[in-house]
């Protein structure tokens, strides 16, 4: 029988525990009648099982034959283009930008209209596709997973601003690491990311993921509850976990000892990377106090409150911190402890 977990980052797995109540939230303001929001930012570390919960949301609301879903490249050169391009793909559509007399012949997809003069630019040519989508009462739905602020993804977001403005039923839906959001927030020209819901997908139910390990892989009650609590909580950690305990069941140390290496290289590294000097410095310190106490970790760093608090919050936006107990800040990925130890 296949392995039902899968080691391969933004891949569906075939076991995963859904995020019940954060795709609930979205799918209640896109769905409504007068969307209270059109637009969210889903953000985590790397791991969190970004892609695999806009797949959900996405795929939900696809169900719906008025919703159009359109899955966008975020390292295409124009996006524009490539939405445009697939929305004259999809069959059906074709015919209503005939009907309209649109021509889209400059950019080499659609039909060319021989009475009616060609769409020379690219925004135009999309918001007159989603104009006349809205008169056959349709919606359309933009995901572009592992956004940055690169000039495509912000030119992009630019012109489903101005479209938002002109009350086009055009929603957007974006995954990416807290820095890479915050920093496309921080464009002068795209102020309203700002008012855009921003979810940070938090940690997996402990409950739910014990049950799946007894479910599927026959452990008792209380070795699956050990093993989902050794996880964190970690969407990754519960697949790495998962995927070994199916290879050797019984073998708990091996386990563990698989499954701590496979995130350390898969994972850990790359995080490890892209952390600050500052940042970096602050984790070692979190590392060498067990207890986790603030108070400890401004003394080992011999710093005051106030400095803290910058590399505090920003570790935990990272999805790297817990701060959720007052007066300590712990790890929230599992055995990041030992790694940071192995590298400081």
């Amino acid at each position: 029988m296949q392995n039902p977990y899968t080691l391969t980052f933004g891949k569906e797995p075939i076991e995963y525990i859904k995020r019940i109540a954060e795709e609930r939230q979205i799918l209640e303001d896109f769905l409504a009648p007068n969307p209270p929001q059109q637009v969210y930012m889903i953000s985590g570390v790397r791991g969190c099982g970004k892609t695999v919960f806009m797949t959900d949301v996405s795929q939900a609301i696809g169900k719906d034959k008025d919703w159009i879903v359109v899955d966008l490249n975020p390292c295409k050169s124009d996006l524009m283009q490539e939405a445009a391009a697939y929305l004259s793909s999809i069959q059906g559509l074709a015919q209503i930008f005939q009907k309209a007399k649109l021509n889209f012949s400059l950019f080499g997809f659609g039909l060319e209209v021989s009475d009616t003069a060609p769409i020379a630019d690219i925004q135009v040519a999309l918001e007159r596709m989603i104009e006349n989508l809205a008169q056959h009462h349709k919606k359309i739905l933009f995901t572009i997973d592992e956004v940055t602020a690169s000039p495509q993804i912000k030119s992009f977001t630019f012109a489903v601003q101005q479209m938002l403005r002109k009350n086009a039923p055009v929603f957007l839906l974006m995954t990416g690491l807290y820095q890479n959001i915050s920093n496309l927030q921080n464009e002068k020209n795209l102020t309203f990311l700002y008012r855009a819901p921003k979810i940070i997908l938090p940690p997996l139910n402990i409950g739910a993921m014990a049950d799946n390990y007894r479910q599927n892989i026959k452990l008792m009650a209380d070795d699956a509850r050990e093993m989902a609590k050794l996880t964190k909580g970690y969407p990754f950690a519960f697949q790495v976990v998962g995927y070994f305990l199916w290879k050797d069941p019984g073998n708990f140390t091996k386990v563990i000892s698989q499954s701590r290496q496979y995130l350390e290289e898969q994972s850990y590294e790359k995080i490890w990377s892209e952390l600050s000097a500052k940042d970096r410095e602050l984790a070692g310190a979190i590392a060498q106090c067990p207890g986790g106490s603030i108070r400890e970790i401004k003394e080992m760093l011999h710093i005051e409150q106030n400095e803290l608090n910058p590399y505090r919050k920003r570790l935990i936006r990272k999805g790297i911190a817990d701060g959720s107990m007052r007066g300590y800040l712990t790890f929230s990925l599992p055995f990041f402890t030992d790694f940071v130890l192995d590298n400081i």
